[in-house]
């Protein structure tokens, strides 16, 4: 596999982590002949692929969470994980076990191999890996069903070798523009690329310009599409409710409802597997609330500009809540997300906390700091996730009595959650009543 073989899980992931700076140029015509030298695994059971700027993991999981209350075996991908790589390939919400992560590396990287032989520019990066380990691993598992989530885009994603029984398309957003194009019309075409010849297409809000977009293509594919406005109207009361907070959480409901819905054949639910599925999402990190040491602390991935208008309500929303605006501890990677996220932010923050996580492309200090607005005039402080979460129980942040809100960048939030490790258990899903 590597020039020795790696002795333990540590190695395994090092070689995997090497090869994603090989997926820069990302790319479908390096999956197809990997797909092809495993013998197709994405053709042994049924799929729903999932693309979207935001949301598209949250209705992943809701997805995931109406299959398994309708009895069936599920297999879910998504990307990135918050603190183990097995969280990309869960079957049954179990994660893959480290033991079988290193397996399938070992298993895959001679055919990696064999396929680079004939194509120096085939060889499979990073994420290729990760698709053909959940494709694997939900076909040899016995899924009834695979979700799986796009990481980039859609046309060119790796994932888009299936050929799912319904597409989906949560949102357009201005994100990942310097591989997806400048203007709302370029992403959706890139994210409508997902759009197969014949299969259903089911979208979620989105702006107008971007609609159109898709709905030209899905004419052109002979995809029926599914609407979430039409199907549900402008009156947030009239949406699905989730245990997951937030308005936008309903609309993301209502896009998995009516995936629910459109899938052909055996695939029935009745309303009230549906709505119960619903009510028992588990996806953290998404205003998933947990107490440290007796503390509220928030945890939020916010990380793009249309991220940014949702964490300004959710915001808006908590300091109405508690009387007080809260403590915020926040990252970015790229200055174009963290411009929104700032500007938000210190809208609504008594003190600001800026972390720079372990990652190549995470804002700098001085980054983060000239984006903060002169108006603000609270205390913005540089800090260390060790520094703000020393043990699992206790937070530094702020002083007894506030809120705590961690948002921005999910690998801060992934840090803060391996920091708090065992003690992470303290979520509360409130099921909104409205």
């Amino acid at each position: 596999m590597l020039a020795s073989e790696p002795a333990d899980y540590a190695a395994v992931t090092d070689y995997l982590y090497g090869l994603k700076p090989q997926g820069a140029n990302f790319g479908i015509d390096r999956m197809r002949p990997f797909a092809a030298a495993l013998g197709h695994p994405e053709k042994l059971l049924p799929l729903i692929h999932v693309a979207g700027t935001n949301g598209k993991g949250s209705v992943s999981a809701m997805l995931d969470a109406i299959l398994r209350e309708a009895g069936w075996r599920v297999g879910l991908f998504t990307s990135p994980h918050l603190v183990n790589l097995g969280e990309r390939v869960q079957v049954g919400r179990v994660i893959l076990r480290d033991d079988e992560l290193m397996a399938y590396t070992r298993e895959l990287t001679p055919v990696a191999d064999r396929v680079a032989m004939i194509d120096a520019n085939a060889r499979p990066s990073f994420f290729e890996f990760m698709t053909a380990m959940a494709l694997l691993q939900f076909s040899r598992t016995g899924c009834d069903m695979g979700v799986m989530e796009t990481g980039l885009g859609g046309r060119l994603d790796a994932t888009n070798i299936i050929d799912p029984e319904v597409s989906v398309i949560t949102s357009i957003g201005m994100d990942h523009c310097e591989y997806l194009g400048n203007e709302l019309s370029a992403i959706a075409r890139e994210k409508a690329g997902i759009i197969k010849l014949g299969r259903p297409i089911v979208i979620g809000r989105m702006p107008a310009e971007a609609e159109a977009v898709i709905r030209a293509i899905a004419v052109e594919r002979d995809a029926p599409l599914v609407s979430v406005t039409e199907e549900f109207g402008e009156n947030l009361d009239d949406y699905p409710v989730t245990n997951l907070e937030g308005d936008y959480q309903r609309w993301n409901a209502a896009t998995a409802r009516l995936v629910a819905k459109t899938l052909p054949g055996k695939w029935k639910f009745s309303d009230e597997v549906i709505s119960h599925g619903l009510r028992h999402v588990d996806w953290p990190g998404r205003w998933q609330r947990i107490t440290v040491g007796g503390r509220p602390v928030i945890l939020d991935a916010s990380h793009n500009p249309e991220g940014a208008q949702v964490l300004e309500t959710s915001l808006a929303r908590l300091v109405a809540e508690t009387g007080k605006p809260p403590v915020v501890i926040t990252a970015a990677l790229g200055v174009a997300r963290a411009g929104p996220l700032m500007a938000t932010v210190c809208r609504h923050a008594s003190e600001v906390h800026l972390v720079v996580p372990n990652q190549p492309r995470a804002c700098s200090f001085e980054e983060l700091e000239s984006l903060v607005p002169p108006t603000f005039t609270g205390r913005v402080v540089r800090a260390s996730v060790a520094g703000l979460f020393p043990t699992p129980a206790k937070c530094t942040a702020g002083q007894p009595g506030d809120t705590v809100v961690v948002t921005g960048s999910i690998y801060l939030l992934g840090e803060v959650m391996a920091r708090l490790g065992a003690a992470f258990n303290g979520v509360e899903r409130v099921v909104p009543t409205r």
